[in-house]
């Protein structure tokens, strides 16, 4: 090593080399000690407590922050301060990671280092020269105070066999929502060898609407030291100075759980988005109302730079960083990773590179030639206008003799190039991607969703209408719902009726009862349906004899209604779309015409950049690249599913990789986020939520949103029970708003989960809605959906499997984290050789 990049190397990353054993020798041969001695005394403190990251074979990352004990602990160290040294030791003989004794046994590392005022008072050690596969711990001091004790393991070195890894990946950690107590759960339980984190480590916005739910009372509201208003002079603010986005690192940083996880695990952390601004793309903010003159996004290189200073100096992650650079890419975060022969780890960026969404915020809306903003530019985009748009920035750029991936690129040129270098030349047996933004297809057939709404929506005036019919008929309701069946698709009365007579005097054969009505005047389609509605409702009615005749009755004319719905109003929406009378009847024309066509849910994500996720995955196939595991987070869900080569293709194309998502740490759910957007849509907000109220001792009425949008993407259809099973956390967690004791939250969710399976709203409205939603099969590559989730995955790596753990935690109660953090654990398993998803 250069002696002269001791001090400051890479921004100011020190590094020295361990001594082989040897206590107190320093750093090695190029070891070049700072000119002051370390600090004395009691007067200083480490209220970021230590991290360490990026572990390698022969190397790690350490971190620290040391104030003088009387500054507040998220105050910026003014520059005028005088740089202060202290003490790192290292040791491989066994200590308690967390504990504030002083560090015992051999150091094989006792060295001085500075802590400089520039970067406010952190410590970015690089400490090389470290044995393989090896657990060491770590301590800090300054004077007469240290830090607790720090905990790494490094990786095995390359080549090695090596027959197990375990790690857990982590995302979306936003301070003031929900809690963080799955921290707390996987300091304490979880046995690992490191922690990915993807990113959304801090959110860079305070007082936005998605932060203003419940949050646990350890939390406190936090006070940018500058900020500016998103809109006005009030409201929510965003960060953009440096000490704005330092405090945040230590703000989050002073929680005892957070600092426990980094005590004892190293991270390999990258960013996405919130680390600088919402949706980003390279240093442009995608905030709604804020364009540029231009027409374009607001371009703040300023406020970029600050933010990946920040990220630089808070984060254990040996990556470059230049100062000098006056460039908002003056930092490199993408990298890989070697462990054994096991596996091979790369991890990419992209933010920083990424060229603008395909259809930017500031297109002008048709409807009032203003931005469109976030909808239709990043979320609920037309599939078939994103296509054409994607297009032509390619044909542009191809013409103009640049690469057409370009304008449309999520990676960059040197970065894709770099990634596709990586999997090629990878030697580990699985080839795990850290990936920001979720690689899976989630689309939306805008007309299926709108067929599908309006036969529910008319189930119950059908129903009404067999009801009404039944008294004409002598109070055969069978007969009724024959004659409706008729009338529905276009039979006039008089045929509706003869041919209903002639199914009920067929006889039990439905073949003959087919015959019989086309013989009546019924087309065959027509006489299908008609048949199949007299044979539900004859069928309904014998089911539920024991209720009652009004009940029967009732029964009888629902199921009829749901096979008119189901079988006739919907296919011909299909069919016809705004053409159909059935949408002209609904008087919802305006309103739903719109959205007859294919929609992608979320076009920040690689649903966005379509055409170099086809490059990527056609590098994957052509080169026989296999056993590729995309780690990913953002989305505030878990998902897991194949990536496909082209999901455009017929049968949505051939898989290639897979794709394991993970719920965000404590930031609110998609399909809260969804659920609140979809407000304002009508009917159409019936394919994310569904209003549930129920009854309950000492507390009235109690309301939660079933979550709907699950199976619009593609859950398979449930049962009774599997709803009642999905409706539990959101259930308990809305009982402990209300003050019910966590010790009675259980007992409690299962009374009503048993009231609810004799609830008519629940078992005939609900449940069939869920099943026709999921009838839909918007995405079929995806395996697994929970849309309406906090959490955590954990993952184990072998030579045959790699195995994730989808851990889900419980929501607030009252004002702190649950006792009883894990609510439950999904398991997706990917086999050696196939790319494919088990879930259980």
């Amino acid at each position: 090593m250069d002696r002269r990049q001791f001090i400051k190397f890479s921004g100011f990353i020190t590094a020295s080399a361990v001594t082989g054993g040897l206590a107190g020798c320093g750093g090695g041969s190029d070891y070049v000690p700072p000119a002051n001695p370390p600090v004395t005394g009691k007067d200083w403190k480490f209220p970021q407590s230590v991290a360490s990251g990026d572990p390698r074979a022969d190397s790690i990352l350490l971190w620290t922050r040391v104030v003088p004990a009387a500054m507040d602990a998220v105050a910026t160290v003014p520059a005028t301060n005088k740089d202060v040294v202290i003490q790192l030791r290292v040791t491989a003989d066994a200590n308690t990671a967390g504990s504030n004794a002083a560090l015992a046994g051999t150091m094989v590392t006792d060295i001085s280092l500075p802590a400089q005022a520039q970067y406010d008072n952190t410590i970015r050690h690089k400490l090389t020269g470290l044995q393989p596969g090896t657990t060491y711990y770590y301590q800090f001091v300054a004077g007469d105070v240290r830090t607790n004790i720090g905990r790494f393991k490094t990786a095995p070195a390359a080549g090695t066999s090596v027959s197990q890894l375990r790690f857990a990946y982590m995302t979306c950690q936003d301070w003031s929502i929900n809690h963080w107590g799955a921290m707390a759960h996987i300091a304490a339980n979880e046995d690992l060898d490191f922690i990915i984190h993807l990113g959304d480590y801090i959110y860079e916005t305070v007082g936005e609407a998605f932060q203003a739910g419940a949050v646990e009372t350890r939390h406190d509201a936090l006070q940018l030291p500058n900020g500016v208003f998103k809109n006005g002079t009030s409201g929510a603010k965003y960060a953009s100075t440096l000490a704005d986005y330092r405090y945040l690192y230590k703000k989050y940083r002073t929680d005892s759980r957070l600092q426990a996880v980094h005590e004892r695990f190293a991270f390999i952390a990258i960013w996405d988005d919130h680390e600088f601004t919402d949706d980003a793309w390279q240093d442009a903010q995608t905030y709604d109302g804020q364009n540029a003159a231009d027409g374009g996004n607001v371009k703040d290189t300023p406020r970029r730079r600050n933010a990946n200073q920040a990220w630089f100096e808070f984060m254990p992650a040996d990556v470059s960083f230049d100062a000098a650079n006056a460039s908002f890419q003056n930092i490199k975060i993408y990298r890989d990773f070697q462990f054994g022969n096991l596996m091979s780890l790369i991890m990419t960026d992209e933010r920083l590179y990424r060229a603008d969404h395909v259809i930017p915020e500031s297109s002008p809306n048709p409807a009032d030639g203003k931005p469109i903003g976030s909808i239709g530019s990043r979320y609920l985009v037309p599939q078939d206008l994103l296509n054409a748009v994607e297009a032509q920035k390619m044909a542009a750029a191809g013409k103009a003799g640049a690469d057409p991936l370009t304008p449309v690129s999520m990676l960059g040129n040197t970065q894709r190039d770099w990634w596709k270098d990586k999997m090629k030349s990878a030697t580990g047996t699985w080839k795990l991607w850290g990936n920001e933004v979720s690689l899976l297809r989630m689309g939306m057939s805008g007309v299926d969703a709108v067929a599908t709404l309006l036969a529910l929506n008319a189930v119950g005036t059908l129903a009404t209408t067999i009801g009404t019919t039944a008294a004409s008929t002598g109070g055969n309701v069978p007969l009724a719902a024959a004659i409706v069946s008729g009338a529905t698709s276009g039979a006039t009365p008089a045929v509706a009726q003869a041919a209903a007579q002639a199914i009920a005097g067929a006889g039990l054969s439905q073949i003959v009862q087919g015959a019989a009505a086309i013989q009546a005047g019924l087309t065959e389609a027509q006489a299908r349906i008609a048949v199949g509605t007299y044979g539900a409702a004859k069928d309904a009615l014998a089911a539920n004899a024991a209720a009652g005749a009004a009940a029967a009755a009732q029964a009888a004319a629902v199921a009829g209604a749901q096979i008119i719905a189901f079988g006739w109003i919907k296919p011909d929406i299909l069919a016809k779309k705004a053409e159909s009378p059935f949408v002209a009847a609904s008087g919802k024309l305006a309103a739903l015409g719109p959205y007859m066509r294919r929609f992608l849910v979320n076009c920040d994500q690689w649903d966005g950049y379509n055409s170099e996720r086809k490059a990527l995955m056609s590098h994957l196939k052509s080169n026989s690249i296999t056993n590729v595991v995309a780690l990913t987070g953002d989305i505030h869900s878990f998902f897991a599913g194949t990536v496909n080569d082209d999901y455009d293709a017929a049968n949505g194309g051939t898989p290639v990789m897979v794709d394991l998502v993970s719920a965000g740490i404590s930031s609110d759910s998609f399909f809260v986020y969804l659920r609140d957007a979809a407000a304002s849509l009508g009917d159409l907000a019936t394919l994310v939520s569904y209003p549930l109220a129920l009854p309950v001792p000492n507390l009235g009425t109690v309301s939660i949103d079933v979550n709907l949008l699950d199976y619009t993407l593609g859950k398979a259809a449930p049962t009774v029970d599997s709803l009642l099973d999905q409706i539990k956390i959101r259930l308990r967690g809305v009982l402990a708003s209300k003050g019910v004791p966590e010790a009675q939250l259980d007992a409690t969710v299962a009374a009503l989960q048993g009231g609810l399976k004799t609830n008519a709203a629940f078992t005939g409205q609900l449940v069939p809605l869920a099943q026709q939603l999921a009838g839909l099969n918007s995405n079929p590559w995806l395996k697994h959906i929970n849309t309406d989730a906090q959490g955590y995955t954990v993952v184990t790596v072998t030579p045959g499997s790699v195995a994730a753990q989808f851990k889900q935690v419980n929501k607030l109660v009252g004002g702190n984290a649950p006792a009883n953090t894990i609510a439950n654990v999904t398991y997706a398993t990917v086999l050696a050789g196939s790319p494919s998803v088990i879930i259980a």
